[in-house]
Parts: C-alpha cells; structure tokens; sequence
C-alpha cells in the first residue's frame, strides 16, 4: 500500500514539473511574441488599409472640391499604400496628439508636411527627409514692407498651430502668441485682425497666400527656421525602412518629381 502511495505521488510530481515548463515564459516557443518585433508592413497588409494622420495643410494634405484628400504627401501616401496592395485612409488627428495615436495604432503614419526636430525623431522611427522647408512670420501685406529682421515682429502679438514647429519657432524667440489647432486656423486670426502675424510653413504660405490664393491680403515675410520634412512611423517599424526605398524608386523614375510640380513644391524637393 506504502509503495503504491508513493508511485502516486512521483507521478504527480512529474507532472507538475511538465507543466512548469511548458510554462516558462522564457522558452522562444512561447506563443506570445514581442510586440517590438512584429512587422509594420505585415499588420498593414493583414487589415488592408495604411491610415496616414494629417491635417489641413496645402499643398501637402487638403481637400478637393468633392471631398477628396489630395496634396503631395497625400499623393505620396496613396503612391506607396499602393506598392503595399492596400488602400489608403487619410484621418485628421490633433496635432498635438500625433505621437500618442501612432502608439494606439489608430494610424499608421503621420504624414503632413511633418518636421524632423529632437522630438519627432525620438519618439518615431522616421523617414529620410523629402522635402526642405521653413517656418516664415506672415503678416498684412501692407505691413510687410516693414518686415526685415525678427526684431521687426518682435512686438507683434502671434498665431501658431499648437505642438508645431512655428509654436517651437515662436516659443524660442520669446513672442507672445496664442496657439490655435491648424495653421490655416493660425492664417485666419491674422485675416481676421485678432491676431498681427502668425507662423507657418513656407510651402503652406505659398500655396496658401498672397495673389491669386484664399489670402490676397496677406504676405509672408522672414524665415525663422529652416528645416526638412519626413515620415513619422512607430517607434521600431520596419516601415520606415520601405518608405524609404520607394521614396528612393519614385524619384529616381520621375515619380516624385511629377507629382511635386502637380502641387508647386519641385524646388523643395531633397534628392533620395
């Protein structure tokens, strides 16, 4: 009776140590993979769509009279969402917001006419430049005139998109500024009187003011940064990396370069 009591028992105790390691979260069979190793482009191809985070800016990402995003980076977007076998879905996002949205995967991208400052590239895994741009002062164009030097809108009361590189550009240079959500909000407060100047993109101000546009009234002035655009993935993606090399096919074949001079930015073009 003794001997089979303790045959029961070594039995049990064999089989708890089974089950211990079958479950030890060490073993590389674990059916739980690491999320910082999974693939981007695999995930995106898996739902079908590549959702880019933009928001309203000429002549990167804007509407068309039906309601259509169109723009360069928009073009772009749908140019590798192709390359991928997806479809592509452009969501406005908050732009302070961009960095905790690529994190919650309710994109996949930010993709709009974005600056690669400390911050960006810190927190994304992020392209290689595309586009070369600056952050310009713009003002009534019969105050421009007047305009040289920063010290000649030293005084002025300002408007800036919040978390952008103008708020960066105004924050350093000790204006006081209210910061709005869009720069074409930022555009407005100056058409409207409530604010003197604002800060945007130089690229948005030439698709955006002066003769011929939305704003005749207005000019843009001195640069205060200049700076390049990139592509903002997750932190580790791998699909930084593929927006790269197409990047690097649609402009060696032309691509890039004709969908640039559809919008008016061929001069800002940087060489992939």
């Amino acid at each position: 009776m003794k001997k089979k009591l303790l045959a029961q028992l070594m039995a049990l105790t064999m089989a708890a140590s089974f089950v211990a390691c079958g479950s030890n979260g060490g073993q590389s069979e674990s059916p739980v993979a690491d999320s910082s190793t999974e693939s981007d482009i695999a995930y995106i191809q898996e739902k079908g769509t590549l959702i880019v985070g933009i928001t309203d800016f000429a002549p990167m990402d804007y509407k068309d009279e039906s309601g259509n995003w169109i723009g360069f980076d928009a073009d772009m977007a749908a140019a590798v969402a192709e390359s991928l076998g997806v479809d592509v879905e452009f969501v406005e996002i908050d732009w302070d917001n961009k960095i905790l949205e690529l994190e919650n995967k309710s994109i996949d991208v930010v993709w709009n006419g974005m600056t690669l400052t400390p911050e960006v590239t810190n927190a994304m895994e992020t392209t290689k430049a595309y586009c070369n741009n600056a952050q310009v002062v713009v003002v009534n164009a019969e105050d421009a005139a007047n305009v040289n030097s920063v010290d000649d809108v030293a005084d002025m009361s300002f408007a800036v998109e919040s978390g952008s590189a103008g708020e960066e550009a105004a924050s350093s240079n000790g204006f006081d500024y209210v910061a709005v959500k869009t720069q074409s909000d930022a555009i407005m407060e100056v058409a409207a009187g409530t604010s003197d100047a604002c800060i945007i993109d130089l690229l948005m101000a030439g698709a955006m003011i002066g003769e011929g546009t939305s704003y005749p009234t207005l000019s843009h002035t001195v640069e205060l940064t200049t700076e390049e655009y990139g592509v903002g993935c997750r932190k580790g993606s791998d699909l930084a990396e593929y927006i790269n090399d197409q990047f690097k096919a649609l402009y060696d074949d032309g691509t890039m370069e004709e969908i640039a001079k559809k919008y008016g930015v061929q001069e800002s073009l940087v060489a992939q």
